[in-house]
């Protein structure tokens, strides 16, 4: 009798300890995946911070008011200014998938950009002209 009673114990423990096993197995996995998905946040969160600096910086640029479309490279992507009709022009940043766009007009000869008029997503019915060239 107290054989069967001490197999009975070592088995719920053996038991125990695979239940355990398993239980950690799926909780790596789980911190597997979602150190996966933060790498991927972070990863985007700095390529907008990197496409939102050049566009901040092509905005301190000195850009010609004749020629139709200028583009200036920066550490980490591009930077191109596109002029419009009816005095309005576009500036454009990108590094990779990643664009930002900011409205802007020649006033007297210079072009002032919009407090406002930046945009995540293309700005124009023609999407051909959101590009960088």
């Amino acid at each position: 009798m107290k054989r069967q009673k001490g197999m009975s114990s070592l088995a719920l423990v053996l038991l125990l300890l695979v239940i355990g096993g398993l239980i950690l197995t799926g909780l790596n996995q789980q911190l597997d995946s979602f150190t996966r998905i933060v790498s991927r946040e972070r990863q985007s969160v700095q390529q907008r911070a990197t496409v939102q600096s050049a566009l901040e910086w092509g905005k301190r640029q000195l850009w010609s008011v004749v020629t139709n479309i200028q583009c200036k490279k920066v550490s980490q992507g591009r930077v191109c200014l596109r002029l419009l009709a009816e005095d309005r022009v576009l500036l454009i940043a990108g590094n990779g998938d990643m664009f930002l766009w900011r409205w802007g007009e020649i006033q007297e000869g210079r072009i002032v950009f919009s407090p406002h008029g930046w945009s995540d997503f293309c700005p124009l019915k023609q999407g051909d002209l959101c590009q960088l060239p």
